[in-house]
């Protein structure tokens, strides 16, 4: 404020008075934003030594720059903003079924979880009142019953921690001063058995340093007496609001695992719109420097926060849909292992103090829903994987894919490429040649890129004709002039019965693949040679193999004395391919039975299994997308391991269409069924 003289007409001098807008320093604009932002106290008292300590730095000086922006990170950070989403299970149902075609299992389970808190929401909730006074025992159970709570009463702390252990219970109301036990032993007791359960502090001896003790060793609120039953209800429901919206925060860890292009990043998209919150996504494939996730000290130049913290200020709210993708391509070098980091961040009962080397204070992550997706769980670290609850996405079947085509793919690349539905229309023949003949995958990228391609062929059509209002069908020979020779072959099908050749089923990152295993004699010594990038364990399959067929020579009809004179070699096509697995021995098996006994096998029938010794035949995983393998390669008959019977019979029949599936037990019983119906015998 200052003044100023005027003069006016008659000579009188009056003041006027003008108001000068105050000119806030940087540092005064922070401490008032410091005092608005509702810190938790760990933070506030963090900010506060920083903000004391720059008061007193030169603003030349770097450090200063530094103490500034950690403050104002600090500050932007959601300590306290969290997605107020409304679970709704219709929508949520209708909206994942019109985002995606199949996935049945995943859907199912995604819905168990949002049935699951909706109930928990609508629970009635339990409140325990402790107090030595019978009236006001009565009157606090009064008031809260007619709003809906379940109460128990006890007169002292020792009562109330017998019902403690008797009864599922919410909140605890509780007096401070009572015999046998006051109200500050009952909280510290609470805290330590049951540190989840909020205690709200009653007594007539309100005065500021009990408060302080009370709120010091845990208590939720504190309340004077004689209590305000309205000041009562509005505490009890504000606190019990606020402990169920942080479980229901609480989310499991998931982690889809399938091919690539089988839609577990949309999957999760769809689940964040579902619960009605953020969405975030970062990749860790290649990430190398566990700095990336937990941040640099700020003792070196250029430090960061990681980016997790980054990812929740950008977003602004502490609860979002959170997506590690590509988790099992995590690096490791000298910089450490990003592995190590995620134990943390995934695991519920250490995630709420996570450490952000930037922030030096603990930040809650327990009401963030991590979702991590994979291909390969085996290159996950064991600790790692146990944290996570595994769901798996497998591989679409060709009816799948041409719904999903019909339905998604094709709308969205019309509109890129500038075509009417109306007038392009697609048959279903031609979305089958292009799904048989043009791609082999288990997701549908490849399928969407064939299908871009033609689009951008009839827009190009479209542009050098002069009649681009026609309608065009696009029917299986239209599709083989656009794309040319078709790039993949059903090879178990156009392929004769040969001897020394089996027909495999294996399972990759891609999803389920087919595989041939040949084997050829030659002179030799009984050397046994294996080539094709095999692994350590799939070179034990193949020696256990041929020391079982060596242990019944006379069984299979091969001459004694064969096998030292004779060398054998299997080999796996595609040698620039690692190998590796137990499932491919009985694959194995049957090539070198019909190579030793000069018996063609069927190349229509695909084998997978684990073979001892013995000749027993142990269960395997992937039986779904090796089905489907072997149902885009033509094959007719699949043999499989007896074990397996409960998850063969539990598959879809779409998937097994087409196919035979034989469960078997024993090597033995793969000879009647893999050696052609007309085969002989030649002589070994």
């Amino acid at each position: 404020m200052f003044f100023k003289k005027r003069t006016t007409g008659q000579g009188q001098a009056e003041e006027e008075t003008h108001s000068k807008p105050e000119i806030l320093s940087p540092l005064d604009k922070l401490r008032i934003q410091i005092e608005e932002a509702h810190l938790p106290p760990h933070v506030l008292e963090a900010v506060s030594k920083e903000l004391e300590k720059i008061e007193k730095t030169d603003p030349a000086v770097a450090e200063y720059s530094v103490g500034f922006n950690y403050i104002e990170l600090m500050l932007s950070l959601p300590w306290n903003q969290s997605s107020q989403g409304i679970l709704e299970l219709a929508r949520a149902q209708s909206l994942l079924e019109s985002r995606h075609y199949g996935l049945s299992q995943v859907k199912q389970r995604i819905l168990e979880f949002l049935a699951a808190k909706t109930l928990c929401s609508k629970a009635r909730q339990s409140i325990l009142i402790v107090d030595d006074e019978e009236i006001a025992r009565t009157n606090m159970e009064h008031v809260l019953k007619k709003d809906g709570y379940i109460c128990h009463c006890a007169t002292n702390g020792l009562e109330a921690l017998a019902l403690l252990g008797q009864e599922d219970i919410d909140l605890v109301v509780t007096d401070l001063k009572m015999e046998r036990m006051d109200g500050l032993e009952l909280l510290e007791q609470i805290n330590r058995i049951a540190p989840e359960i909020p205690v709200i502090m009653v007594t007539g001896f309100a005065t500021v340093s009990s408060a302080v003790e009370a709120l010091k060793k845990g208590a939720a609120h504190y309340l004077g007496k004689p209590v305000n039953l309205e000041e009562l209800r509005k505490t009890v429901k504000e606190v019990l609001a606020r402990k169920l919206f942080v479980q229901m925060g609480k989310g499991p860890i998931l982690c889809f695992t399938g091919p690539p292009g089988t839609g577990k990043t949309s999957v999760g998209r769809a689940i964040a719109e579902a619960l009605q919150r953020q969405f975030v996504r970062i990749s860790l494939a290649g990430l190398k420097d566990e700095a990336e996730l937990r941040g640099h000290r700020r003792t070196y130049v250029g430090a960061l926060p990681g980016r997790i913290i980054s990812e929740l200020k950008r977003v602004g709210v502490n609860n979002p849909v959170f997506m590690l993708d590509e988790i099992d391509k995590i690096g490791q070098d000298f910089r450490g292992d990003p592995a190590s980091v995620l134990l943390e961040v995934l695991d519920p009962e250490q995630n709420v103090r996570f450490t952000d080397h930037y922030l030096d204070v603990p930040f809650d992550l327990s009401r963030i829903m991590f979702i991590a997706t994979a291909n390969d769980l085996s290159k996950l670290p064991g600790p790692l994987l146990d944290r996570m609850e595994r769901i798996e996405f497998a591989g679409y079947t060709e009816k799948e894919k041409l719904k999903i085509a019909q339905q998604f793919i094709l709308p969205r690349q019309l509109k890129a490429a500038g075509l009417s539905r109306s007038a392009v229309q697609f048959s279903p023949e031609g979305l089958l040649r292009v799904i048989a003949d043009y791609t082999r995958e288990s997701g549908l990228r490849n399928l969407e890129r064939e299908i871009a391609d033609i689009c951008r062929k009839i827009a190009l059509i479209c542009l050098k004709s002069d009649h681009r209002d026609e309608k065009m069908a696009i029917d299986a020979e239209t599709v083989s002039r656009l794309l040319g020779p078709r790039k993949f072959y059903r090879e178990a099908a156009e392929a004769a019965p040969q001897v020394g050749i089996a027909t495999g089923l294996v399972w990759a990152e891609t999803g389920g693949e087919i595989i041939s295993v040949e084997t050829a004699l030659m002179p030799g010594s009984g050397i046994l040679l294996l080539t094709g990038s095999l692994g350590e364990v799939l070179q034990e399959s193949a020696r256990t193999v041929l020391s079982f067929i060596r242990s019944r020579t006379q069984e299979f009809e091969v001459a004694d004395g064969f096998f030292n004179t004779t060398d054998i070699h299997i080999h796996f096509p595609s040698g620039a391919i690692p190998k590796d697995g137990p499932s491919a021995g009985i694959t194995i098996f049957a090539a070198l039975l019909s190579l030793l006994t000069r018996r063609p096998a069927r190349r229509d029938v695909a084998l997978t299994g684990e073979m001892t010794l013995s000749g027993r035949i142990l269960p395997i995983s992937g039986i779904r997308e090796k089905v489907i393998a072997a149902q885009r390669g033509g094959v007719r008959c699949v043999l499989l391991p007896l074990a397996n019977k409960e998850e063969v019979e539990a598959l879809a029949p779409d998937v097994t269409e087409g196919l035979e599936l034989v469960l078997i037990a024993n090597a033995s019983e793969v000879v009647d069924r893999i050696f052609a119906a007309q085969s002989f015998i030649l002589p070994v």
